[in-house]
C-alpha cells in the first residue's frame, strides 16, 4: 500500500484531471424531479476545477486550520465542497441542511461545538441556513458560500499539505448524549481509503461505487467521497431518503454495473428484503456486484441468511455480502469479511458468552442455549487486539475483551476534549508481547477472535448486568422480538435501570403495525416477553413498554439509540401503544 505520506487523497486529485480529464468521476442520480432518476455527471476535470474554486472560495475568509461547516443536501455540490475545504487546508464539517427534519437540535450542538467561521450551503438550501441562523442564538458566520454559485475563473496553487493536518470533523451520529467532533487528518483519511480498497479488492478505475448512505455520516463520507478518489473509480449516489420511499432503487443502480460495490446499515438489507416484489427482482441483474458492506454491528445472522435468498436468484454471489465494523474514531473502517468467501456464522454457547469466553456451541448448531454470531472477518493495514480492560492486557483467542486499534487511520483524537482524547485514543498494552504498546484506540466495543476471525458482541456501555451474570442487549431484543407477533422485529431496545442496590431489565418495543390494534392486549406481550426471555435466558424482566410504530429513538444513521431510549423511559417520554405495563411477578 502507498505510504500516506506519499501521495495523500486530495493530491490525486489533481492527477486524476490530468490523467482522465473527461472520465466519469461521480454521478447523482436525483429523484425528486423524476421517480426514474436524472442522472448528472462530473468528470475529473470538472471536479477538480470546481473543487479548486471551492478551496479559492474559502481561503477569502477562512484561514488554514478554521472550520466551514457543510450545510447541503445530498449532492454533487457536497461533494465540491468537502474537496474545497481540503485543497483549502480548511477543516470541514460535514453536516446537512437544516430542513432536514428532526435533527435541528443536533445541528445547533454541532455548530456550538465546532464553532465554525464560513458556512457552504446551495442555491435550494440557502433559504433554510439563512432561517436557521436568524432564528437561533448562534454566532453568524463570516460569509456563507454556495458551492454551485462558485466563480470557476478562480484559480487555485496546491499548498503543502501535511498528513497530521486535521482534515475535516467527524461528528458522532448522535447515540451519545452531545455529539462529539472526531478530527480526522489528511493522513487519516487517505489511509483508510487504502484501507477499504484493499478489503474491497478493487480494480483501479474500472470497479465503480453505488451509494446513498448520507455524506454526513462517516461510512458515506468515506464510502461515497473518499474511496472513489483513492485509485480514480467512478461513483454513483443518490439521496438517502430516494432510498428509504423506494428501496429498489438502490438495487437498481446496483444492477447498471458488471463490477460494482456499495455498503449500507442492517436496516437497509431487512428493508430491500421485505419491501422488493418478485417482479420487481425480475428486472435485476446482482451479478456484477463484488461487494455489499454491511456496516451495523452486531449483524444479525438473519438478515444475511434473508437477503442471500431473497435475491441469489438475480445473481448475487454469496460471497459479496461483506459483514464489517468500523467506528468514526477509526476514520470509518476497521474489519470487513472478504469478498472472495462467504460470510461466516458460528453458534455459541450462550452462558458461556455470559462468562466472557467464546466457546462453539456443541455440534455447531444454535439452540436455546446458543447465540449465532456473524463474524466481521479481518482488518487491513491496521491491529486489531482484543483486551482485558482492567489491565490493559491482550487476551488469547477465545476470551472476550475490548476491541483495540492500532494503526495510521486512527485519530488524534477528539475536537476541544484533551482528556477523552487521552483515555480513548493513547492507550497501551501492560504485556505488548508482539503487538506495538501503543498508542491504541479503545473503541469500547467487545469481541473476540475465534479461526483467525473477530466477531463484534456489542458496546461495553449497553451491556445488561443482572444478578452477576452478562446480557448481551441484541440478544434480549431478538428473543423478546420472537416472543409476540405484536412486537415489531429490529425496533426493540433492552437497557437495565437500577433497582435498589442492584440493576433491573426493561424492554422497550414498538408496536407491529400488522397486527390489528383491536386484537393488541398488552398484557398478553408482556407475559410472551418474559416468558420468553426467562426461558431463553434465565433473567427476570423488570418492565417492558410497548410503544407506538415509529417513535423508538434512534441515531440521524438509523441505528437503535439505547441510551435515548433509556433517558426516554427515565423521563416519562415514551408514547406507549396503549398504558404502560409492569412485568406480573413470579
Amino acid at each position: 500500500m502507498t505510504d500516506v505520506r506519499d501521495r495523500l487523497l486530495i493530491d490525486r486529485l489533481g492527477e486524476w484531471a490530468r490523467l482522465y480529464p473527461d472520465g466519469t468521476a461521480y454521478t447523482f442520480v436525483d429523484y425528486a424531479t423524476d421517480p426514474d432518476g436524472v442522472a448528472t455527471d462530473l468528470t475529473w476535470a470538472e471536479l477538480d476545477a470546481r473543487s479548486r474554486a471551492m478551496a479559492a472560495a474559502l481561503r477569502r475568509t477562512t484561514e488554514p486550520g478554521e472550520r466551514a461547516a457543510i450545510l447541503a443536501p445530498q449532492s454533487l455540490e457536497y461533494l465540491v465542497a468537502f474537496f474545497g475545504c481540503l485543497y483549502a487546508r480548511v477543516v470541514g464539517v460535514p453536516l446537512f441542511s437544516p430542513d432536514l427534519p428532526g435533527h435541528s437540535g443536533r445541528l445547533m450542538a454541532v455548530h456550538q461545538d465546532a464553532r465554525p467561521q464560513t458556512v457552504i450551503t446551495t442555491s435550494a438550501a440557502a433559504a433554510s441556513v439563512e432561517t436557521f441562523f436568524a432564528t437561533s442564538d448562534l454566532a453568524q458566520p463570516k460569509e456563507i458560500l454556495l458551492a454551485d454559485g462558485l466563480d470557476l475563473s478562480s484559480t487555485w496553487t496546491n499548498e503543502l499539505l501535511d498528513p497530521d493536518d486535521v482534515a475535516y470533523l467527524q461528528y458522532t451520529s448522535g447515540s451519545t448524549r452531545t455529539p462529539t467532533g472526531v478530527m480526522i487528518t489528511h493522513g487519516n483519511l487517505t489511509a483508510n481509503a487504502e484501507q477499504l480498497h484493499e478489503a474491497g479488492e478493487g480494480t483501479p478505475q474500472v470497479s465503480s461505487g453505488v451509494s446513498w448512505l448520507p455524506l454526513f455520516h462517516d461510512m458515506g463520507l468515506v464510502f461515497t467521497a473518499a474511496l472513489p478518489l483513492a485509485h480514480a473509480n467512478p461513483c454513483v449516489l443518490m439521496d438517502p431518503v430516494a432510498f428509504i420511499m423506494r428501496p429498489l432503487r438502490w438495487l437498481e443502480l446496483l444492477s447498471r454495473s458488471p463490477d460494482v460495490y456499495s455498503a449500507g446499515p442492517n436496516f437497509a438489507f431487512e428493508y430491500l428484503t421485505a419491501n422488493v416484489t418478485r417482479e420487481e427482482k425480475e428486472r435485476l441483474d446482482l451479478s456484477g456486484v463484488r461487494m455489499l458492506l454491511n456496516g451495523a454491528e452486531p449483524i444479525r445472522p438473519s438478515t444475511l441468511d434473508g437477503f442471500r435468498d431473497a435475491f441469489a436468484g438475480r445473481g448475487l454471489r454469496p460471497e459479496a455480502l461483506s459483514p464489517g465494523y468500523g467506528l468514526a474514531e477509526a476514520t470509518v473502517y476497521v474489519l470487513a469479511s472478504s469478498p472472495r468467501r462467504a460470510p461466516t456464522t458460528t453458534s455459541f454457547d450462550r452462558d458461556a458468552l455470559a462468562r466472557g469466553r467464546a466457546r462453539a456451541a456443541a455440534g455447531g448448531t444454535g439452540g436455546t442455549a446458543a447465540t449465532a454470531l456473524v463474524s466481521c472477518g479481518t482488518p487491513h493495514g491496521q491491529r486489531v487486539a482484543v483486551v482485558d480492560e482492567r489491565t490493559a492486557r491482550p487476551l488469547a483467542d477465545g476470551s472476550i475483551g475490548e476491541l483495540w486499534v492500532h494503526g495510521p487511520n486512527v485519530a488524534p483524537g477528539y475536537w476541544g476534549r484533551p482528556d477523552d482524547s487521552a483515555e480513548t485514543f493513547r492507550a497501551t498494552l501492560s504485556e505488548p508481547g508482539d503487538l506495538p504498546a501503543g498508542p491504541w484506540l479503545r473503541t469500547g466495543d467487545l469481541g473476540f477472535r475465534h479461526d483467525g476471525e473477530v466477531y463484534v458482541t456489542g458496546r461495553i456501555k449497553d451491556l445488561v448486568i443482572v444478578d452477576g451474570r452478562n446480557h448481551y442487549p441484541q440478544d434480549l431484543e431478538y428473543t423478546a422480538a420472537a416472543a409476540h407477533p405484536a412486537v415489531r422485529d429490529g425496533y426493540v431496545a433492552a437497557f437495565s435501570v437500577p433497582d435498589g442496590d442492584a440493576e433491573a431489565l426493561v424492554v422497550v418495543a414498538e408496536r407491529n403495525r400488522r397486527l390489528p390494534i383491536a386484537r393488541l392486549s398488552v398484557g398478553e406481550v408482556v407475559q410472551a416477553v418474559r416468558a420468553a426471555l426467562h426461558r431463553h435466558h434465565n433473567v427476570a424482566l423488570h418492565e417492558f413498554v410497548l410503544i407506538e410504530h415509529g417513535t423508538l429513538p434512534r441515531t440521524t444513521s438509523g441505528k437503535l439509540s439505547r441510551a435515548a431510549t433509556r433517558d426516554a423511559h427515565a423521563a416519562a417520554a415514551l408514547v406507549p401503544a396503549r398504558a404502560r405495563e409492569r412485568a406480573p411477578e413470579g
